[in-house]
C-alpha cells in the first residue's frame, strides 16, 4: 500500500492530472491509426518492406531534427508549443481520413503525410518529455516518467483492440477521424493549466546566429559525452530500438506473414505487447526503482522474445512471447528515461532528452528499413531471430559497460579520500 500511494501521490499536482487525462485520450487515438495505416499500407502493397519505408519517413525527421527540437523545448514555453505541436497534428490526420474516405489515398499520400508528422514529433517529444518535470518538480519525476510509459502502453492495449474491431466493422477511415478528434483532448487540458504551479528553469538565451545554435547543441551532446551513464544508455538504447524495437514494421509482418489473422487478431497481438509494457512500466512506477541494470535485463528479455517469436507456432502461443516482448522494451526505455531525467541539470534537460530522443526514436527508420528488407528477401522468421540475437549480445554489452561504471564510481571516494589526506600531510 505504502508503493501504490507513493505512486499515484504524483497525481496531486493538477497540471499532470491534466497533461495525464489528456494524453490518455489522444494516445488511444494514434494506437489506432497505427494498426489503420499498418494495413493500409500492406493492402495497398501487399509488401512489408514499405512499412520499413513508411518507418523511415515518420521517424527520419526525429532524426534529422531531434536535436533542434531540444533547443525549442529549452527556449520557448512548452506548453504553448506542445498546443500548437497537438493542432497540427489533428490536422494531418484529418486530411489522411478525407483520403481514405473517398477512396483516393496511394501509398504516396500516407508517405508524405508520415513525413509531416514526423516533422511535428522532432518537436513534440523533447518537448513533451522535458515538460514532465516541470509539472511534477524534479523528486517525483522518475514516478511520473514510469506512469506516463504504463499510459502509453495501457492505450497500446486499447487502440489496437478498438482499431482492429473498428476497421473490421466499419473500414480504415473511421480510425483516422477518430484520431483527429482525439487532439482535442490534450488541446483542451494543456489550455487550461495554469503557468504558475509550473517548476519551471529559466528560460535558454534564444540563439542570434548559427554560431550561437551550434555552441547551445554542442553543449547538451559535450553533456552526454562526458557523462558515462548517460552516455551508455543512449548507445545501448539506441543499438537495441534500432536492432529489435520497429515494431510497426515487425509486428504487421509478423501477424499477417506467419500468424495469417486478419486486422482484428492484429489488433489482439499489439495489444499482448502493449500489456506486457503496461506491467513493466507500472512495476516501475509503483516500485520506485529505476536501477540501469534493468537497461540490460530489459534488453535481454526482448532479444529473447524475438527469437521465440521467430520459432511459435500459432497465434495463442505468439500472444505470451508478444507480452515478453512488450515487458522487456519498455522495462528497458523507460529506466533508460528516468535514470537521464533524474540525472541531468535543469538548464540542458531538454536538449539532452533531444539526443535520448533522437537516438531512440531516430534509430527506428534504420532499423525499420533493414527489417523491411530482411523480411522481403531472407524471411519474416530469420528477421525475427536476427534481431533477437543482436539485442541479446547487446545486453551483455550492457552488462558490462555498466559494470566498468559502477566499479570506477566506487573508487571515487577512495580517490578522494586520499587526495584529502595527501593535502592535509603537506
Amino acid at each position: 500500500m505504502p508503493a501504490i500511494a507513493s505512486g499515484l501521490g504524483v497525481f496531486r499536482h493538477r497540471n499532470y492530472r491534466l497533461f495525464y487525462g489528456g494524453q490518455a485520450v489522444s494516445l488511444v487515438g494514434t494506437w489506432m491509426q497505427q494498426v489503420a495505416q499498418a494495413w493500409l499500407l500492406l493492402q495497398l502493397t501487399n509488401d512489408p518492406f514499405v512499412l520499413g519505408l513508411a518507418s523511415v519517413c515518420a521517424f527520419g525527421p526525429v532524426l534529422v531534427f531531434g536535436l533542434f527540437g531540444g533547443l525549442i523545448a529549452d527556449a520557448l514555453p512548452k506548453r504553448r508549443t506542445l498546443i500548437a505541436v497537438q493542432v497540427a497534428q489533428m490536422s494531418l490526420a484529418l486530411i489522411l481520413f478525407a483520403l481514405v474516405i473517398t477512396n483516393t489515398v496511394q501509398v504516396w499520400h500516407v508517405l508524405a503525410l508520415a513525413v509531416l508528422l514526423g516533422l511535428t514529433n522532432a518537436v513534440d517529444m523533447p518537448v513533451r518529455q522535458s515538460f514532465v518535470v516541470e509539472m511534477t518538480g524534479r523528486d517525483e519525476v522518475g514516478t511520473a516518467v514510469a506512469l506516463n510509459s504504463a499510459l502509453f502502453n495501457a492505450t497500446r492495449v486499447v487502440g489496437p483492440a478498438i482499431g482492429g474491431l473498428a476497421i473490421g466493422a466499419f473500414g480504415m477511415a473511421q480510425a483516422f477521424l477518430l484520431n483527429g478528434l482525439s487532439f482535442l483532448a490534450p488541446v483542451t487540458t494543456y489550455s487550461l493549466m495554469r503557468d504558475q504551479e509550473l517548476f519551471s528553469p529559466p528560460a535558454l538565451a534564444r540563439a542570434h546566429s548559427a554560431a550561437e545554435v551550434r555552441e547551445q547543441l554542442a553543449e547538451g551532446l559535450r553533456y552526454v559525452r562526458r557523462t558515462d551513464m548517460v552516455l551508455m544508455l543512449v548507445i545501448i538504447v539506441g543499438i537495441v530500438s534500432t536492432l529489435g524495437m520497429n515494431f510497426g514494421v515487425m509486428i504487421p509482418a509478423f501477424a499477417r506473414g506467419v500468424l495469417r489473422t486478419d486486422a482484428t487478431g492484429f489488433g489482439f497481438i499489439m495489444a499482448a505487447t502493449g500489456l506486457g509494457s503496461m506491467t513493466s512500466a507500472l512495476g516501475i512506477a509503483f516500485s520506485g526503482k529505476s536501477r540501469p541494470a534493468i537497461v540490460w535485463r530489459g534488453a535481454l528479455l526482448l532479444g529473447l522474445a524475438l527469437i521465440g517469436a521467430a520459432v511459435v507456432p500459432s497465434f495463442w502461443l505468439a500472444l505470451p512471447v508478444m507480452f515478453v516482448l512488450g515487458f522487456g522494451a519498455i522495462g528497458m526505455a523507460a529506466t533508460a528515461n528516468t535514470v537521464i531525467q533524474t540525472a541531468v541539470p535543469d538548464g540542458l534537460r531538454g536538449r539532452v532528452i533531444s539526443v535520448y530522443t533522437t537516438v531512440f526514436v531516430g534509430s527506428t527508420p534504420v532499423g525499420g528499413l533493414v527489417s523491411g528488407w530482411l523480411m522481403s528477401n531472407v524471411g519474416i522468421p530469420d528477421t525475427l531471430a536476427i534481431s533477437g540475437i543482436g539485442c541479446v549480445l547487446a545486453s551483455v554489452a550492457a552488462a558490462a559497460w555498466l559494470r566498468r561504471i559502477e566499479r570506477a564510481q566506487a573508487r571515487e571516494p577512495d580517490l578522494d579520500g586520499a587526495t584529502a589526506a595527501q593535502a592535509s600531510s603537506r
